[in-house]
């Protein structure tokens, strides 16, 4: 770079976090980084009938303008976006839109860029909140809906060993092959598939049409896809099935008795156990509706807050979110091309709740700076600690895995905002609602 360069700036406010910067540099500083460019070039250029060092610039410029001018570009634009960042104070968070002319002889280069900046948040009406808490019983037919659900875990499959037909509860082996428009969808093509006929877990409307079916039965059956759905291409698409029926296994479900009881170390009898669960449900429903009171909280105060995001922190999230769905499909056993392929096409359905996230993450980080909030080291390694514990891990190897996988920021981010919730709670005004909710949350 040739020297320090002169910088007409001006500063155009598009919103609160977004700002266009406009540069006009000089044709002097131009001409004086142009010339810098040629002597460097001119010092190793070998042209021949020319001595190396030697060669005349006019020659040069036959030969190396382009080159020359793409990098004088580069270091103008580069030298005056970082002063004008640093005079003016202006803090990135993502690279810079960039809009450039060329360079003109006797004439100034401009160029503009655009950059997002974070946005300063003072926050607003959150001391005091006015909020309902559900204060949830746990009832007899809670305890008893739990024990049905360890009967179901604890029941066996066997061969059915009469000619009937598929029932709702049996567990169903199944080919099956989907067309839309005749044309085969393999990713809705299946052998040996097993499927728990009245478990709603499959395509709406496929269960149901196998009741009847015998083993060894093949009928065409045809179900709407939903509107949303993770093959966008067949979206809201009716699909053709050929299923062919191979076994049937009924459900036995074991008696609630004292020889239930052999299954559990820790139960000497059945009411022991209905004890374990009666706690169990009550640490569950506890944590259940703390959740719901955090989601009311974080509602109420974006809200009342309103602040432009920088869409680069909404990118950011909402590729989080798809890494995050496809590695959970490729765990449940998707192909990974195929896993890949499904969480692109549910780019556009994250956008909102990536925004939601992004905005609730700046304001609560705001609060806590207003009210000097912090989670101390000694906080972190308890957290590390209790972790540990918990996952049955050696400490001192739990926390290099945290530091490896670059966790500790997470981690101490996470329990940021943990505080800072608890904080807002501690200052709300709060009104226990009494309630009392079976197993599936419906109000009885």
């Amino acid at each position: 770079m040739a020297g320090e360069i002169n910088v007409d700036i001006k500063v155009e406010e598009i919103n609160s976090v977004k700002k266009k910067l406009l540069f006009d540099i000089p044709w002097s500083d131009v001409k004086k980084e142009l010339d810098s460019q040629y002597r460097d070039v001119g010092k190793t250029a070998r042209i021949k009938g020319f001595r190396q060092g030697k060669t005349p610039r006019n020659v040069l410029e036959m030969h190396y303008k382009g080159h020359v001018e793409e990098q004088a570009v580069s270091n103008l634009m580069g030298a005056s976006y970082e002063k004008v960042l640093k005079e003016n104070n202006i803090l990135p968070v993502a690279e810079p839109v960039v809009d450039q002319g060329k360079i003109g002889k006797n004439k100034n280069f401009t160029f503009s860029a655009t950059v997002e900046v974070k946005p300063v948040i003072e926050p607003k009406d959150y001391l005091g909140l006015e909020l309902e808490r559900d204060e949830v019983a746990v009832t007899d037919e809670n305890v008893q809906a739990r024990l049905e659900d360890l009967r179901n875990v604890h029941s066996t499959l066997e061969n059915l060993d009469s000619d009937r037909g598929v029932i709702e509860g049996d567990f169903v082996h199944v080919d099956f092959a989907g067309k839309h428009e005749d044309k085969p969808v393999k990713e809705l093509t299946q052998e040996n598939y097993l499927i728990e006929i009245g478990s709603g877990r499959f395509l709406p409307g496929f269960e149901e049409q196998l009741t009847g079916m015998k083993t060894g039965g093949s009928k065409e059956i045809a179900v709407r896809i939903p509107d949303k759905y993770y093959l966008k291409e067949i979206e809201g698409k009716e699909i053709s099935f050929s299923v062919t029926v191979k076994d049937i296994k009924k459900k036995v479900l074991p008696e609630l008795n004292e020889d239930f009881i052999k299954n559990f170390e820790k139960y000497e009898s059945l009411n022991d156990l209905k004890q374990d669960i009666r706690r169990s449900l009550e640490e569950e429903k506890g944590i259940d509706v703390n959740t719901d009171l955090n989601k009311r909280i974080v509602d109420v105060l974006l809200e009342k807050n309103e602040f432009d995001i920088p869409s680069a922190f909404v990118e950011r999230q909402i590729f989080s979110m798809m890494m995050d769905t496809q590695r959970r499909m490729v765990m449940g056993g998707a192909d990974p091309e195929s896993a890949a392929e499904a969480s692109l096409n549910l780019r556009d359905r994250f956008k909102e709740e990536a925004e939601k996230i992004v905005k609730f993450s700046l304001l609560f980080d705001s609060i806590a700076g207003k009210e000097s909030i912090i989670v101390s080291e000694e906080e972190i390694e308890e957290k590390i600690r209790e972790i540990a514990v918990r996952q049955g891990q050696d400490y001192e190897s739990f926390r290099k895995s945290c530091e490896d996988n670059n966790i500790m920021e997470e981690m101490k981010t996470e329990m940021l905002r943990e505080k800072t919730l608890d904080f807002i709670k501690e200052k709300a005004k709060i009104t226990l609602t009494k309630k009392a909710v079976d197993e599936n949350s419906e109000e009885k």
